[in-house]
């Protein structure tokens, strides 16, 4: 009877193993798509280029925010109004962006929505930093500067002389994790 339990919870273990690796496998390919070529004529921006010349509508006023070139480093956060985890990283990319000042990393969020459903967000979870809006699309600016999994949150980082030096997939977690990546 003992010799026929012991084979029974190694059975068990054993399924339970293939199950977890199956399972992670499986949510590893259909939740995270894989990357695509970006469209004829869009150029992707590599590691120390140059972001090109980019201007989009800031999300209330409407009026022209200059994205590219020299000024301060910027992380720019890529994000829409049904993005659950963009949902959960608002509050933290706002808190970082308090901590860096007038002088430190320049935080600007690119609503990849409609402007009635990223006022609407907006609303729920206010911000000090700039959000601006941009239509979603095969050739949006998230594509440009890497983003070719069509993931949300995505999150670049530029230095003060506008090149890209790195990006990010999925929200971060906590401050200290947005500290980290944006200054290390």
């Amino acid at each position: 009877m003992k010799h026929q339990a012991t084979l029974t919870w190694a059975a068990i273990v054993v399924l339970a193993g293939i199950s977890a690796g199956l399972g992670w496998w499986l949510g590893h390919r259909v939740l995270v798509p894989a990357e695509k070529a970006p469209p004829p004529g869009v150029t992707v921006v590599r590691e120390g280029q140059a972001l090109p010349p980019l201007v989009l509508p800031e999300l209330v006023s409407g009026e022209p925010f200059t994205v590219s070139g020299p000024g301060r480093p910027r992380l720019i956060n890529y994000w829409a109004s049904w993005c659950g985890p963009c949902r959960e990283e608002m509050p933290v990319l706002d808190a970082f962006s308090a901590q860096q000042g007038d002088n430190g990393v320049q935080v600007l969020g690119i609503a990849l929505d409609t402007r009635d459903e990223a006022l609407a967000f907006q609303q729920q979870f206010p911000v000090a930093f700039p959000l601006l809006l941009e239509t979603a699309g095969p050739a949006d600016s998230s594509v440009w500067l890497g983003n070719a999994r069509g993931i949300l949150p995505y999150t670049v980082l530029l230095d003060a002389q506008g090149r890209l030096v790195k990006t990010h997939y999925g929200a971060f977690p906590n401050v200290e994790s947005v500290r980290r990546w944006a200054t290390d």
